[in-house]
């Protein structure tokens, strides 16, 4: 080792060489390591870990339009919403529309598409899920779509929270079938906190054609 040290020192020239031989072994190394980590899978993301709405074809629009009979929302318009700063489902700006969270799958697709609504709003304006509390199981909850057709869910179980719980089945499930869960505000009014003290989930499941 001291010998070709030494002999290295005094040839620049051989030094350059030895130096180039070995990065391009390091070079060929790393792309065999690579290509057979891509090759097994370690380094592309499965199937399973991408979004639904990505993973799965569909036919599924948009959703455009909200009704709920027996609560009297009629044709609804829906906004697009994701997550705010603070890591929660936003809302709709306004009282009457409702808002589909757009991270999740379209009301239809398997999963479980999520629909928020504001209960109660300033100087007694009415809000579209004012009496979403009245819902009972077998009531029935229409999405009309981009494309112009309509899925048709109905009620299973109605459910509150407290406003900091992060319940399993709300925003995903794992069955193979689609539901559409109902959001809105329930409880008492906290004025420090500009928040109502539960929230209320309405779970649907999408009914067969």
């Amino acid at each position: 080792m001291k010998k070709l040290t030494t002999y290295l020192k005094r040839t620049p020239a051989a030094t350059f060489l030895a130096g180039l031989v070995l990065f391009l072994a390091f070079v060929f190394a790393l792309l065999s390591l690579f290509q057979n980590m891509t090759q097994s899978g370690s380094l592309l993301p499965s199937a399973d870990s991408a979004p639904l709405s990505l993973s799965k074809k569909t036919n599924i629009g948009l959703p455009v339009r909200l009704n709920i009979p027996a609560i009297h929302v009629v044709n609804a318009a829906i906004e697009y919403v994701g997550l705010t700063p603070q890591g929660a489902m936003d809302v709709p700006k306004g009282p009457s529309n409702a808002a589909w969270y757009k991270l999740g799958p379209r009301p239809g697709e398997e999963g479980s598409a999520v629909i928020a609504g504001h209960e109660g709003w300033k100087e007694g304006t009415p809000a579209i899920f004012d009496n979403l509390h009245t819902l009972r199981k077998g009531d029935r909850v229409t999405i009309e779509n981009a494309v112009g057709s309509t899925t048709t869910f109905v009620v299973r179980e109605i459910r509150t929270y407290g406003e900091n719980e992060n319940p399993p089945g709300v925003f995903d499930s794992k069955d193979g079938k689609a539901h559409l869960n109902l959001i809105t505000c329930e409880g008492v009014w906290n004025a420090a906190s500009k928040s109502y003290a539960g929230r209320l989930v309405v779970f649907t499941d999408k009914v067969a054609e």
